[in-house]
């Protein structure tokens, strides 16, 4: 199992970026996958999740209609595209994955349950 997460950089406040979580050794449909973000001297927090099987995704209410997460089960790669973005964003974002997919709820359960395998994270850095 891998997953590699990409696309991040800095980006003004109001811009977009899209991160991408690629997977290989499963396939991303049939899994919980999700996306969490650190900020210096802060705790890890979920952002959102999906499973795609289950026509089902989650954001934390932050991101809400500002951040869309999508799966690509072609590419075996999910996304997160986020827009209008503001500089609380800034964090590293990490891609998880759990096959467990009912833990993909209110952030506060895959907060709690904290997701099975986990990739490298991506900086992203917003500018007021």
């Amino acid at each position: 199992v891998q997953l590699q997460a990409s696309g991040g950089g800095l980006v003004q406040a109001g811009g977009s970026l899209r991160l991408s979580c690629a997977a290989s050794g499963f396939a991303v449909d049939d899994y919980a996958i999700f996306w969490f973000r650190q900020a210096p001297g802060k705790e890890r927090e979920g952002v959102s999740c999906i499973v795609d099987s289950e026509g089902r995704a989650s954001y934390r209410k932050s991101v809400t209609g500002r951040f869309t997460i999508s799966s690509d089960s072609a590419k075996n790669t999910v996304y997160l595209q986020m827009n209008e973005l503001k500089p609380e964003d800034t964090a590293v974002y990490y891609c998880a994955v759990d096959r467990r997919t009912w833990m993909c709820n209110s952030y506060s359960v895959y907060e709690t349950e904290s997701p099975s395998f986990w990739g490298r994270g991506t900086q992203v850095t917003v500018s007021s």
